[in-house]
């Protein structure tokens, strides 16, 4: 990078921890440092809960999704907004008129202790692994593109993101998430817009988009009901439908982001605006990269984007095989390319018989271009059997840095560290907020003072923070990194979900029903998971996709909690 685009990265991610940190330097008091002081205006609420969600991973795997996929992974978000309409009509009024500084507090006034502890430790689990891959998620990608330090990185994130949220605490994490989301949306923009530009130098735009869209690229919808596609309409409005409403229902980071609204009002009104415009984002972050595919149709793309781990396979034995797969690669672009102009022509001309033909040949072309690069893969594999395979989390960033202009190029690298920490921010605040209040205050210092809980407070945000890092510094690289955190999640915000449900809707439903039947609806989420995995015997034909776990966990944990309760009903 040259030096000003050092000087945009540096002089934005110290801006930020410095606006943090001076306008919350007065936080005194617990509800201060917990809850915002109940201050915050809806549209500081909106961002801060789209912040929160909006990690670095989605914008260096979104992309990556965009340019192989196309689309479909907006399917994902279909049930995002009833959920958040659920979200603001049913359970912010009750968590307002309980005063609560967690979720999980509301279930031992509803349950008892020890259900509350377990939907509390499910969420530490899950969000604590999830802290640490926000942050290891740039890191890993940064660190092999700019040959920065992979653990100085990772060290340098987690400590910037500390030092402010200890500070001022979860009202710094909403204030920087405003300047944070204001830079993120700037750079993707910014790099849209010159998309745009360089793709008009070659074509216009309504044969672009038509020749992605022959190349699957623009397909949004899939109606069909299948258990083992991964992103259908079904799958989005049911799965997708049960995980956003534990994410933003019973998930800690994003409940506490608006417990900080000043009111009720203030609080719906921000899940409302994430309800409007988070599609809409997620569907410009994937176009974004289907105008990276385009691109790459008219500039040579590299045969496998991650470029460090090609020169490493070129120092060892397969060095041959590598040569003699770039030679194909080579000849199979040229091929390509002509392909592409005669079916570019064939549209322009409106010729429907030699658009048909041309269109055949091109996807021969695209599909013998993903072949090869399947088989670097393999020999990627060969050489390193721990290698991990999938490349399209380096996708944007390779495009951003070979072809955007000085200064862009800070800016869209300080777009990822800003949406690493902002959403690392909230992780870390709320996973303090429920070690202090559903474990610390509760079971071990119930008369503590005001001062020490402040204090704990900070010392469980530091704690918290390390535990990340050093999840960080140890973590793989899984095949794509926004599919791993919803996969994470996915394994628990089912059950903690059907807790929740039966909280709020099934009050027949008692304390020694609900506590045994979210251990097995949580125990047979994990056991299909893991027997999907490792193949186990009836698990492997079963096959079925993460978001559905969030469908099956939740239900299981509601039905065996009503039929538990109707045997202790007819016993009595």
């Amino acid at each position: 990078m040259s030096t000003i685009d050092w000087i945009v990265l540096f002089g934005t991610l110290f801006a930020i921890v410095a606006y943090g940190v001076w306008r919350t330097r007065n936080s005194r008091d617990l509800n201060d440092y917990l809850r915002g002081g109940n201050e915050m205006k809806w549209f500081t609420v909106g961002v801060s809960v789209m912040a929160t969600q909006a990690s670095a991973i989605t914008f260096l795997s979104a992309p990556g999704l965009g340019y192989e996929s196309g689309l479909r992974f907006v399917q994902f978000y279909f049930g995002l907004p009833l959920a958040l309409v659920i979200i603001s009509a049913f359970i912010i009024p009750i968590y307002y008129r309980l005063k609560v500084y967690t979720a999980y507090e509301y279930l031992e006034s509803r349950f008892d202790l020890k259900t509350r502890l377990l939907a509390a430790f499910l969420f530490l689990v899950q969000r604590g692994l999830a802290a640490g891959l926000t942050i290891f998620a740039p890191a890993i990608i940064l660190s092999t593109i700019l040959g920065w330090n992979l653990q100085l990185t990772n060290l340098f994130v987690g400590l910037l993101v500390i030092v402010y949220t200890v500070s001022g605490g979860s009202k710094a994490v909403s204030i920087t998430q405003k300047l944070q989301m204001g830079i993120i949306l700037l750079g993707m923009t910014l790099a849209f817009v010159l998309l745009i530009i360089k793709i008009q130098d070659f074509t216009d735009l309504s044969t672009a988009f038509e020749i992605a869209g022959s190349a699957g690229r623009m397909q949004i919808l899939d109606f069909n009901f299948d258990l083992n596609e991964r992103y259908t309409v079904w799958s989005g409005l049911t799965g997708g439908l049960f995980l956003a409403l534990s994410y933003f229902g019973t998930d800690q980071s994003q409940v506490q982001r608006y417990l900080t609204g000043k009111n009720i009002r203030e609080s719906r009104l921000g899940l409302m605006f994430n309800a409007i415009l988070k599609i809409p984002m997620q569907l410009f972050i994937l176009l974004t990269g289907v105008l990276v595919f385009i691109f790459y149709l008219y500039v040579k793309p590299p045969m496998f984007f991650n470029q460090v781990a090609l020169e490493g396979l070129n120092k060892t034995k397969y060095k041959v095989e590598l040569t003699q797969l770039e030679e194909r690669f080579d000849a199979n672009y040229e091929e390509l390319q002509q392909s592409r102009i005669a079916f570019e022509t064939a549209i322009r001309q409106e010729n429907l018989r030699q658009k048909s033909l041309g269109r055949e040949v091109f996807l021969k072309r695209l599909d013998e271009d993903k072949a090869i690069r399947s088989e670097v893969k393999d020999l990627l594999v060969k050489a390193d059997p721990k290698f991990k395979v999938k490349d399209t989390n380096y996708v944007f960033l390779n495009f951003v840095m070979d072809f955007l202009p000085i200064g862009v190029i800070g800016l869209i690298i300080a777009l990822i560290f800003s949406a690493a920490m902002s959403s690392t921010s909230s992780e870390l605040n709320a996973l303090a907020t429920t070690t202090m209040v559903d474990f610390y205050n509760r079971l071990f210092q119930r008369e503590s003072t005001e001062k020490q809980r402040l204090f704990m407070s900070k010392v469980f945000t530091v704690m918290w923070g390390f535990v990340a890092i050093s999840f960080a510094l140890v973590a793989n690289l899984f095949d794509n990194l926004i599919e791993m955190v919803n996969v994470l999640g996915s394994l628990f915000y089912g059950t903690i979900l059907g807790i929740f449900l039966v909280a709020f809707f099934i009050k027949k439903v008692k304390a020694s029903a609900i506590f045994p039947a979210a251990l097995i609806g949580e125990g047979a989420v994990l056991l299909i998971h893991f027997g999907n995995i490792y193949q186990w015997p009836f698990f492997r034909d079963l096959n079925i996709e993460y978001l559905w776990y969030n469908l099956i966990g939740c239900g299981l944990v509601v039905g065996i909690a009503l039929l538990l309760q109707s045997m202790k009903t007819e016993k009595a």
